[in-house]
């Protein structure tokens, strides 16, 4: 009896459930997110956990390993973006031309900061399609085709909790479990 007690809350503890709170009203308004990512490629494909603190000064992208591992710290700030892994720690101008060097895939963080909230970043120009709700459904832009595929809610304030980031043959998948307001 003891036994099935204690497989029945070790299996508890491993379902998640979405927790969110409203939409920001601020556009760069801090965040953390914990969830998953997704990079797939032609030739590869890779996945890990994500937590990601965000503030209008700086982000802290956290990529996980199964079981709760950091795998690699990207922080980015005025001074640049830094991406420690392994031991080491390399510094480069933009997450972007990091990511590419040393994963082998590029987080499009600059962007993806206002993406993860299903808005527009506000440099560049961008299209956009709705909903029947009137959210963000497809959102073009830097050369990247952004589709929401689930929210959090009906209303047209609900934050995503699935997206997919589309671009010369890469697809980066994020799913959101948790969204905590800061």
């Amino acid at each position: 009896m003891r036994l099935l007690v204690l497989l029945s809350l070790l299996l508890s503890a491993c379902a998640t459930t979405p927790t969110v709170v409203q939409r920001p009203v601020a556009v760069d308004a801090p965040f953390v997110i914990n969830g998953r990512i997704a990079v797939i490629q032609p030739e590869r494909r890779d996945s890990a956990g994500l937590r990601w603190t965000h503030d209008a000064a700086s982000d802290e992208v956290l990529l996980l390993a199964p079981l709760g591992q950091v795998v690699a710290r990207i922080t980015s700030g005025k001074q640049g973006v830094t991406l420690e892994a392994e031991g080491k720690t390399h510094v480069a101008q933009d997450a972007e031309t990091l990511t590419q060097d040393l994963l082998g895939w590029q987080l499009p963080l600059s962007g993806l900061r206002y993406w993860i909230a299903a808005l527009p970043a506000p440099d560049g120009e961008f299209l956009r399609e709705q909903d029947a709700a009137g959210r963000i459904s497809i959102l073009y832009q830097q050369g990247w085709t952004i589709r929401y595929t689930r929210y959090a809610g009906e209303g047209r304030d609900a934050l995503p909790l699935r997206l997919s980031l589309q671009r010369a043959g890469m697809e980066v998948r994020v799913l959101i479990d948790e969204w905590e307001a800061r």
